[in-house]
């Protein structure tokens, strides 16, 4: 397995935002994880990533506990997350904010070629790469923050909730670049809120209800579920 995650617990000083959980991604394809809002959803990926330090349990990443490391030594690592809200630089360019995603990289030239490959996923970035980010529409920003993560040369990609507050069109593209990039080989653990198309794209999946996994398997089951479908696919 890519990643293990065993057991965790994580508290906001007396709110208990997971517990008990745990999680496998495996070396490839996307894992992504449901749940209603206040879940826990977003706080296992800040775990993952090393914004959020756990009470108790462990993170591994190619066997190796990430519990203390530090975000940057994480990204080193291999582990890129994309947030909430995408947080772009809004006063640099678009090239600049996608080369402030190598900033811990020393290898100048194998930067240019991801520069090229981030570009080749999304030709809007190129056309714009001299564009201030804060003047970009909401799904052009969410472009650049894959884009970012990704010149980070990341093993393991964590996308926190791509497709809020986007038009359904420029959702279907995030979606298509998203299984584009997973059938590179890159394998990424998704939280959407979208359950249908979380599922859509993902080869298993997790639903987190009341901090806790209550179900778990592979996405074309979780789509036939009684529960899954009551709960998160509109019947």
């Amino acid at each position: 397995m890519l990643l293990e995650c065993d057991n965790l617990v994580v508290r906001y000083e007396r709110v208990v935002a997971l517990e008990d959980v745990s999680i496998r991604v495996p070396e490839s394809g996307v894992v992504c994880l449901l749940g209603a809002n206040g879940a826990g959803k977003s706080s296992f990926l800040r775990v993952v990533s090393g914004l959020v330090k756990p009470a108790s349990g462990d993170v591994r990443f190619h066997g190796e506990s990430l519990l203390k490391l530090s975000p940057e030594e994480i990204v080193v690592r291999g582990v890129a997350h994309v947030p909430e809200g995408r947080r772009v630089f809004p006063g640099l360019t678009v090239e600049e904010n996608l080369r402030v995603g190598a900033y811990l990289r020393r290898d100048k030239h194998a930067i240019e070629e991801d520069l090229e490959r981030v570009f080749s996923y999304f030709p809007r970035l190129r056309e714009r790469h001299r564009q201030s980010a804060r003047t970009m529409s909401g799904g052009e920003q969410q472009m650049l923050a894959i884009g970012r993560a990704l010149m980070a040369k990341p093993k393991l990609l964590l996308l926190d909730e791509p497709s809020m507050g986007l038009a359904p069109v420029v959702v279907e593209e995030i979606v298509e670049i998203i299984s584009r990039i997973s059938r590179g080989g890159m394998p990424a653990v998704l939280v959407e809120q979208n359950a249908s198309l979380a599922l859509s794209i993902s080869e298993y999946g997790y639903v987190l209800e009341n901090r806790r996994i209550a179900l778990e398997g592979v996405a074309s089951d979780l789509r036939g579920n009684d529960h899954v479908r009551r709960a998160y696919l509109g019947g």
